[in-house]
């Protein structure tokens, strides 16, 4: 969802600044004078020595008392939400806590770093694998787990992913009493440097 607003937010802005930009472009332009058209009446930038924002539009609501408030108060909620934007786009989407179903009604919780250490070891153990990183996200009763691997140049990518599936990932679906636990893994090759034979 946050990947979705992003993307909406950025679009929006980018196509506000993109007509902005080519508004004040065809008002430089001078298109009188260089191809005998011109632009419409209603046109905000008529020519190359007309600026974005005149001493008119500068000044016209500044004797009005509503003027300064408002300006202010338009100003404070856009901060508010660009902060709130940053906030959402820095955080750290790591699952706290996983609820595991005790049999007896009552939810113990486990703790995510815990879960993700357990995983992350199991990964690391396997041929192969130099190096693993886990995070959890979802939410508390159906998390999911993002796993990075780096592999070493041997490493047979089909063979690790089978073994961890079978042993990682079941071990800590097991072990918090899950029904499921959806594994996203992204695989990368180890850079070496290259080996001089004589």
């Amino acid at each position: 969802m946050i990947k979705t607003v992003n993307r909406v937010l950025l679009g929006l802005l980018g196509l506000g600044l993109f007509v902005l930009g080519g508004a004040v472009l065809l008002g430089g332009l001078d298109l009188q004078r260089r191809w005998g058209f011109d632009v419409p009446g209603w046109w905000p930038f008529r020519g190359p020595a007309d600026v974005v924002l005149g001493d008119e539009g500068r000044l016209r609501w500044r004797a009005e008392g509503w003027w300064w408030p408002t300006v202010i108060a338009v100003l404070a909620v856009l901060l508010v939400l660009l902060l709130w934007w940053l906030w959402v786009l820095l955080r750290k989407d790591r699952l706290r806590q996983v609820l595991v179903d005790s049999q007896d009604g009552t939810a113990a919780r486990l703790n995510g770093r815990a879960l993700e250490g357990v995983i992350e070891g199991d990964a690391q153990d396997l041929h192969g694998v130099t190096r693993a990183q886990v995070r959890l996200g979802g939410r508390r009763t159906a998390p999911v787990v993002r796993m990075r691997l780096w592999l070493e140049p041997h490493a047979e990518p089909e063979r690790i992913l089978d073994r961890l599936g079978r042993d990682a990932v079941a071990h800590a679906r097991d072990s918090a009493g899950l029904d499921r636990l959806p594994s996203e893994v992204s695989l990368r090759g180890v850079r070496h440097r290259a080996h001089r034979v004589d």
